[in-house]
């Protein structure tokens, strides 16, 4: 690639980082008054799993210090099963719905995002969790509950290459895969609305990170991820609806802590 594209590539990201003053006549369609999306996605499958919610018998780190310290990426796992509730505990902190605001105009969420409008819907490639069978699955957050989209066969080479291959990623329990339902946030910000994803998307990526850091669990988001293994894997269009953000989850041990911090020793060699 030559100098000059690099150079336009770089300032078309930049370009779209910034707010579009240019298109403020523009009218959304909540302004022209059009039926506002719907707050989630449909079932995808008949049948459903009811989430447990019994948290309090969680093993949660209360202290909300210890956790912002405490809190990184993690990319060796211990390949172990991670359990139903601590599953259910984190897709609660990272889009749960607390309550319903108007006559379903929009949801509140344990994350927060622009107009309320939460974009987002959640997938999940399950390894080892207690009590589900490895698959793919979609989350139901009105209802709490998971939907089981089918079998995955090899399972950790298509977590790997779906993850624009990530070998370390082969031995999370579980993946988050996030996609956007972009018409979801066109519908109120209109031109606008791709911007505010990008931050919204950081605030449910943070939110997963504290949630297994509280329980003892390791992640590390990851934005390197092939759409075109991960949207049909989900069945998505790739235009009304699109991965955008992958995060795997599994077990760690302290022990590892050295083996974690030899990722960065690039850093002490070249004196950086």
């Amino acid at each position: 690639m030559d100098e000059q594209t690099k150079k336009k590539l770089i300032q078309q990201g930049r370009d779209f980082l910034h707010y579009d003053i240019s298109g403020e006549d523009f009218v959304s369609d909540q302004q022209m008054k059009l039926p506002q999306p719907p707050l989630v996605k449909a079932p995808m499958r008949d049948q459903s799993i009811d989430l447990p919610m019994n948290f309090d018998e969680l093993n949660i780190n209360n202290d909300f210090m210890d956790v912002i310290n405490k809190r990184q990426s993690h990319r060796i796992y211990t390949d172990e099963n991670i359990s139903l509730l601590q599953l259910s505990y984190l897709l609660w902190a990272t889009q749960g719905i607390k309550s319903i605001r108007g006559k379903s105009y929009a949801t509140l969420r344990t994350v927060p995002s622009g107009g309320a409008r939460h974009g987002f819907e959640t997938y999940l490639l399950i390894r080892k969790v207690d009590g589900l069978k490895p698959g793919k699955y979609h989350y139901l957050p009105m209802g709490h509950k998971l939907e089981y989209l089918g079998e995955v066969e090899n399972i950790q080479e298509v977590i790997n290459d779906s993850l624009c291959k990530q070998p370390w990623t082969k031995k999370a329990s579980v993946v988050f895969y996030w996609s956007i339902v972009c018409y979801r946030n066109e519908w109120r910000y209109g031109i606008n609305a791709h911007r505010p994803l990008t931050i919204d998307a950081g605030h449910v990526g943070q939110n997963l990170y504290l949630a297994c850091t509280a329980l003892g669990l390791g992640t590390c988001a990851i934005a390197a991820y092939d759409n075109t293994i991960c949207d049909p894997m989900f069945e998505l269009d790739g235009n009304e609806e699109f991965v955008m953000y992958t995060s795997p989850v599994g077990t760690i041990s302290l022990s590892n802590q050295q083996k974690e911090d030899n990722i960065y020793a690039f850093v002490k060699e070249q004196g950086l």
